[in-house]
This record gives structure tokens, C-alpha cells and sequence, in this order.
């Protein structure tokens, strides 16, 4: 199989209840990542990325926190470089930095060291939404995890929805990624 972006590090973390549906091995998460970020990304770009799979408590608080939407949701990007979306009703109570933000400060004083390839952000998925969302529509759930993962990893990149544009284009990409995922794992 020829790995798509050799250069990304993907950490995969899953945070589950008990009882949780079984999640795809963590060879084909990675895979998936690196899937939607060759989308976008030069064949010899370096970074780091990390998955956590989890459930919808943990989903909804970051949602809380970090977007002003006291709900769950499929998919949350942290980008290191774009910034997200405040959607609450009120405006943001004060910029809150993201998880990658605050490790910059933890970074300022423990700097990256040389070899390692710079962060390009954290995607969250959750599990049960997903499950949910594939039941919907009569899908796999790995079909619908390779959706998020891909809707994910361009959001990290700066790729976005709000306006018509900006959405045909993402889907467009997100197509791509699917092939090109689907095809990996048949290889």
C-alpha cells in the first residue's frame, strides 16, 4: 500500500464508554487522516495530527467551550494555525484559546524539539454521533467516520462551509478524500 503523506504523524486516542460500537483498527484512522489532508497538502509536507475518538459528553463540552454550542456534534477541528467559529448565541466571553493554543504556552516554555514535525491541529470524533448519523443514513459507520475524518482534517487546513463556494469546494475534496481512502483500504 502506498501511504499517502508519509511526513504526518497521526496519534490516535480513543476515550470510549463501555459498551461503545467497535471503531476501525488504528491503521486505517491514520490512513483516513492522511487521506483528507493529501487533498490539500504537498506529497512531502511534514506535521502532526492528533484523532481522538470519544464519546458525546466530551464532544459536547468542547462544543460548549470552544464554539459557544452547548450540544453534540460529529466533528470538532482544532486547528493550530485557523481559527474556528464562535457560534453561541452570546459573543465569545473572552477569546478562549483552543487545546493547541494553551499547549503553545506549555510549548513557549517546552519548545518543540527540532526532529519533530510541527503541529497542524486535533480532530475529535464522536462515536456515538456517528454511529448515529451512519444508522440515519443507511451506512457503514466506517463510510461515515471516513466523512468526518476527511471534513476534519480540512477544516485544520483552513477549508470551511459557511458560505456556497467555500462548500461546493469542500465537498468536492471531501469526494476525493473518500475515493482515495476506500482505495487505500482495498490496497
Amino acid at each position: 500500500m502506498d501511504v499517502p503523506l508519509p511526513g504526518i504523524a497521526v496519534s490516535v486516542q480513543t476515550d470510549l464508554p463501555d459498551g461503545a460500537v467497535k471503531v476501525p483498527c488504528p491503521q486505517w484512522l491514520v490512513a483516513a487522516v492522511r487521506c483528507g489532508l493529501a487533498q490539500v497538502l504537498a506529497p512531502d509536507a511534514i506535521g502532526q495530527v492528533s484523532l481522538l475518538l470519544t464519546g458525546d459528553a466530551t464532544v459536547q463540552e468542547l462544543n460548549r467551550q470552544y464554539r459557544g454550542l452547548d450540544e453534540t456534534t460529529d466533528v470538532l477541528s482544532f486547528s493550530a494555525e485557523y481559527a474556528g467559529h464562535w457560534e453561541g448565541d452570546n459573543s465569545s466571553p473572552s477569546p478562549q484559546p483552543s487545546p493547541i493554543e494553551r499547549e503553545g504556552e506549555i510549548a513557549a516554555a517546552f519548545p518543540i524539539p527540532t526532529d519533530e514535525p510541527p503541529p497542524l491541529g486535533d480532530i475529535v470524533i464522536s462515536i456515538p454521533e456517528a454511529a448515529r448519523q451512519a444508522e440515519e443514513q443507511d451506512i457503514s459507520l466506517h463510510r461515515e467516520l471516513a466523512l468526518l475524518i476527511a471534513h476534519g482534517a480540512l477544516h485544520l487546513l483552513g477549508h470551511d462551509h459557511y458560505g456556497d463556494g467555500e462548500r461546493a469546494e469542500m465537498q468536492r475534496l471531501e469526494r476525493a478524500a473518500l475515493a482515495a481512502i476506500f482505495r487505500e483500504a482495498e490496497g
